[in-house]
């Protein structure tokens, strides 16, 4: 294989697995998004990454976005979001962490592929990414790509979807975005 064919083979997975979120799903979550005080997000791995880029993009909307456990992490609120991204929604610290999160009346998003997780008994919406996980369960998007590479990507492209549906909604100056962005460069 050539580089064209595996990136094309790369796109066209992305493209099948964007095609097939629920656009209900995504919406109720940029309504929750829309009406929280503070977002917070919490995976680990490759997951974690996507989610900071996904807080980073949220932050320069005006939305104020905390990692779980960074040092300047404040308090969460029955008025506020926590996002949870795990595929499997097996993971043991995003469980931990949307246990505790619904004990202070929070409201929990879990962007996953299993709807049937053990993430459910916490969360109060599931935005599906249809790509295998590490469970491997039946019905699952496969993929070319090693591991869960087809989940992080998808929630990153996700998190920029729904940054760009919030400014094409709220009607925001994409010049004026510059002033949330970091300036100690």
């Amino acid at each position: 294989m050539n580089y064209r064919e595996v990136s094309q083979d790369i796109i066209n997975e992305l493209g099948n697995t964007l095609r097939n979120i629920n656009t209900e799903e995504v919406e109720q979550l940029i309504d929750k998004i829309q009406k929280a005080e503070k977002v917070f997000f919490v995976g680990v791995g490759r997951v974690l990454l996507s989610l900071k880029s996904i807080a980073k993009r949220f932050a320069h909307l005006g939305i104020n976005c905390y990692i779980v456990g960074e040092i300047t992490e404040p308090a969460i609120t029955e008025k506020d979001l926590l996002i949870v991204g795990s595929g499997s929604g097996e993971t043991a610290f995003p469980l931990i962490i949307a246990k505790k999160a619904k004990q202070f009346n929070a409201t929990v998003a879990h962007i996953g592929a299993n709807p049937q997780s053990s993430m459910r008994e916490y969360a109060d919406l599931f935005i599906k990414i249809p790509v295998s996980t590490k469970l491997q369960l039946p019905g699952e998007i496969p993929s070319i790509q090693p591991m869960t590479s087809l989940f992080e990507q998808s929630l990153l492209l996700l998190g920029d979807t729904i940054a760009l549906m919030i400014i094409k909604d709220k009607d925001i100056d994409m010049h004026a975005l510059w002033q949330y962005h970091a300036n100690l460069e």
